[in-house]
């Protein structure tokens, strides 16, 4: 056996292959042991960012009517501080489902301390979860955006006069193929089958098949899917609309009133989608309004900037009754409106907001609100995983949709106090430091060869980039990444 060789050979530097092997688990694993994690930079410091707004004890004095006392026999829930929190990673994670944002916090150690969970016990699941969302009421979860808000205007990061308003839609956990008749509780098979039998395409007591139904279904004229008429059974609440990309779905209407001054999110409420842009704008404002006094601030909303969905003649006569000034494009008209019928307040309510629109404050609020507003959805439906909702009814909708608000309202005053909105922010600087090298190597080549016509652009190009990339570095000192 002197011949085999294993393990690392000082005098030569040969190392033998290790192979993987079938592991053994071990009887008893003493605490010190475990693996730790030393955290996320961006998860500590919301940490110390909720620790220094008191928000556990906050939190856990405004939930306790909703559980048992602690002297009563039974488990104890899990904190409803670590409930809201476990809500916020599946925002800074892009994690649309619970069960997804269970798994996560499981599996990462960073989150694990974010969460305040020692290597060897276990994290909540996602019944857990769903039961404690259950448990607490809507108020609960507007109380806890409105203490976000709080800490943004302590921070004085937080304006509110000028606000934008902008709705897009939301996935519904709900299918099309599910849906029935209100009248007959027939499903879309059955509907067509019976307009064949009326038709005398097929025989009465002969029963059609797919195919039949199918080929029938494509050559009928006038079909339409209304709300009136048809309902998902299992989610009721959800309407037949069409989606952004075209396709339709199943779906509710999220809409957000935007701070046009510090992007921060006043309200985002849950609609159902067949309800019209105009009809709702009125009410969004004025939650956003009662979500500033909820956070006892005395800010009020004087300028609300929509697009022109949003026109509609008596909707801008009740914001201006409401001491709101709108700013509305009107759209194209083929003929001119008629006032005859109509009082004097409306037209002049029209006639105001079509002067403002014309002037310089007018056009650069419109400009605002698509940057701002837009970015928003960017943010909370795209990036933050609420395009498609994974539960079933309005108000459970409303919920986590409203703790989705909050994180991206957290995330902003990050990004002001931190430099860094989300976690995973800092790993779009090591590409660019990447690219910075690779431009500094292009223009040693080029000057190698004397190219000289690429020099200058590159030049050019690379002292942007790197003023760029020291902007971010100065910005994000007091942040490192641990590729967590």
């Amino acid at each position: 056996m002197s011949g085999i060789r294993s393990g690392f050979d000082e005098e030569d530097g040969r190392m033998s292959m290790g192979r993987r092997k079938r592991r053994q688990e071990s009887l008893f694993v003493a605490t010190a042991e475990l693996a730790r994690s030393a955290g996320h930079p961006f998860y500590r410091k919301l940490n110390e960012l909720l620790a220094e707004a008191e928000f556990d004890r906050w939190i856990e004095g405004r939930c306790e009517p909703y559980y048992e006392a602690a002297d009563k026999p039974g488990r104890e829930s899990i904190p409803p501080g670590t409930f809201f929190r476990m809500l916020l990673v599946g925002y800074f994670e892009g994690i649309d489902s619970q069960r997804g944002i269970a798994w996560r916090c499981g599996d990462s150690l960073s989150l694990r301390e974010f969460l305040n969970y020692a290597p060897q016990e276990p994290t909540p699941d996602h019944s857990t979860l769903s039961t404690t969302r259950k448990r607490l009421p809507p108020e609960m979860f507007d109380a806890v955006f409105q203490f976000v808000l709080k800490i943004a205007d302590e921070k004085r990061l937080l304006s509110g006069k000028t606000v934008g308003v902008d709705s897009t839609t939301l996935e519904a956990n709900a299918a099309m193929k599910s849906i029935l008749r209100r009248e007959t509780g027939e499903d879309w098979k059955q509907y067509v089958g019976r307009l064949m039998k009326e038709e005398g395409i097929v025989a009465e007591q002969h029963e059609p098949t797919d195919e039949e139904i199918r080929r029938f279904d494509q050559g009928r004229k006038n079909k339409k899917v209304s709300n009136d008429e048809w309902v998902s059974p299992v989610d009721p609440e959800a309407r037949i609309t069409q989606m952004k990309d075209g396709r339709t779905h199943l779906a509710y209407k999220a809409e957000h009133v935007v701070d046009l001054e510090s992007d921060l999110i006043l309200a985002a409420e849950i609609r159902p989608a067949d309800h019209g842009d105009s009809q709702t704008l009125c009410d969004s404002v004025l939650k956003a309004q009662e979500n500033l006094q909820g956070a006892e601030i005395e800010t009020e909303i004087e300028d609300v900037a929509a697009d022109k969905g949003y026109h509609s003649a008596g909707m801008i006569e009740l914001c201006d009754s409401l001491g709101l000034r709108t700013y509305i494009p009107e759209p194209k008209l083929k003929h001119n409106r008629t006032w005859t019928d109509k009082s004097p307040e409306l037209q002049w309510a029209v006639y105001e907001n079509r002067r403002r629109m014309r002037r310089t404050k007018g056009k650069r609020l419109g400009r605002l609100r698509s940057e701002r507003a837009e970015r928003s959805f960017a943010h909370v439906c795209d990036s933050g995983g609420m395009r498609r909702s994974w539960l079933r009814g309005l108000v459970e909708v409303t919920k986590r949709y409203v703790i989705a608000a909050a994180a991206h309202n957290l995330g902003r005053i990050m990004r002001r106090l931190f430099g860094v909105g989300k976690p995973k922010a800092l790993q779009g600087l090591r590409a660019l430091a990447a690219l910075t090298q690779l431009i500094a190597m292009t223009i040693s080549i080029a000057v190698a060869n004397s190219h000289d016509r690429f020099i200058a652009p590159l030049n050019r190009f690379a002292v942007h980039t790197l003023t760029r990339y020291h902007v971010l570095t100065q910005s994000q000192t007091t942040v490192r990444s641990t590729d967590c």
